[in-house]
């Protein structure tokens, strides 16, 4: 799971200066140190005109640490936020103003995944807190750049996606996600 700034420029100021609904960094962590927060994952995926799946999106991301990772569209819902907009926010964030993702109105996860602060409780693992992320395939069909902190896009087909190469470079569980997207549309046996 990857954050964003916490007080991202917004014309709608919240408490101490930050968007409405954003929390000051200490409130976020003595948040997340109490209860889960909610969090929306996107797979975003070019579809052929009969709708099937032909090519996943896996963002390209530097760690603190120096590493690189290959990573999906994710990020928080916020307080008094829709998730059908905390989707569009979040994949206009990482893939740009015109990537023109085809949302549905009234969105259904095709997993929820549970990120633990602890590793091994399940397959998901966020070291800084327990998330619950509700996990969207995202059809998109406009030109879609890295943008904030994603340093490349690549699109692989879901055979590549899922390769046990591509798996090797995704972390805390994300690898899992895109499997598990590719089993629900059916790219995956």
């Amino acid at each position: 799971m990857t954050d964003t700034a916490e007080f991202p420029p917004d014309d709608d100021p919240g408490r101490d200066g930050g968007p409405a609904g954003w929390l000051t960094p200490e409130d976020l962590a003595a948040a997340r140190a109490q209860l889960p927060l909610v969090y929306v994952d996107a797979v975003p995926v070019r579809v052929d005109e009969s709708g099937d799946v032909v090519a996943v999106g896996l963002l390209l991301r530097a760690t603190p640490l120096g590493s690189m990772t290959r990573a999906l569209v994710t990020g928080r819902v916020l307080y008094h936020e829709r998730v059908r907009d905390a989707l569009l926010r979040h994949i206009e964030k990482d893939l740009g103003p015109v990537a023109l993702p085809q949302v549905p109105a009234s969105p259904q996860p095709f997993t929820i995944a549970e990120y633990f602060p602890t590793p091994g409780i399940t397959p998901f693992h966020d070291p800084r807190q327990h998330a619950i992320s509700l996990a969207y395939v995202v059809p998109v069909a406009g030109d879609c750049r890295p943008q904030h902190n994603a340093l490349d896009l690549a699109w692989l087909t879901p055979e590549e996606a899922c390769s046990d190469t591509v798996q090797a470079e995704m972390v805390n569980g994300q690898g899992t996600l895109v499997r598990q997207a590719m089993a629900h549309v059916g790219r995956l046996d």
